[in-house]
């Protein structure tokens, strides 16, 4: 296994680890936002405090992760130069090279985008959340 192919795997794994836990956020907080009764809160703070948990951590992997693709685009194009001056290669092992590190990118962003897009609809889920104990409860607990 050479350098190349220890930085692809290293962003790989970083980038699906990233992913399961954007994934595994998602899903507890769709399932918690269906079954919370918001007349259990007494304060507007509280029910904020628990409908906002782990959300970020989704949005910091959803800005981050681009940065994680192109960490692994810079260190593989870095080695597959280094590769050249060490020992000449050819044109199809630059290539596959820069390819390969430029699918690194490409999986940072396919990480990132339903990150983002997820966290702002569960945002947006939160704000109606909020608004309707505000609507009900924001007058009688006062």
């Amino acid at each position: 296994m050479d350098l190349r192919e220890l930085t692809d795997i290293i962003i790989i794994c970083v980038l699906a680890l990233m992913s399961v836990t954007a994934l595994a956020i998602v899903i507890n907080r769709i399932f918690f936002m269906l079954r919370v009764d918001i007349s259990s809160f007494k304060s507007i703070d509280e029910l904020e405090k628990v409908l906002t948990r782990y959300m970020h951590i989704l949005a910091t992997i959803g800005a981050n992760a681009p940065y994680v693709g192109l960490l692994g685009t810079v260190a593989g194009i870095m080695v597959t130069f280094s590769m050249i001056s060490i020992d000449g290669t050819d044109v199809s092992g630059i290539m596959k090279g820069l390819s390969s590190a430029l699918f690194a990118t490409g999986l940072g962003l396919i990480v990132a985008i339903p990150s983002v897009f997820c966290y702002n609809m569960l945002l947006r889920g939160i704000k109606n959340k909020i608004v309707d104990w505000k609507v009900k409860y924001a007058k009688s607990k006062v």
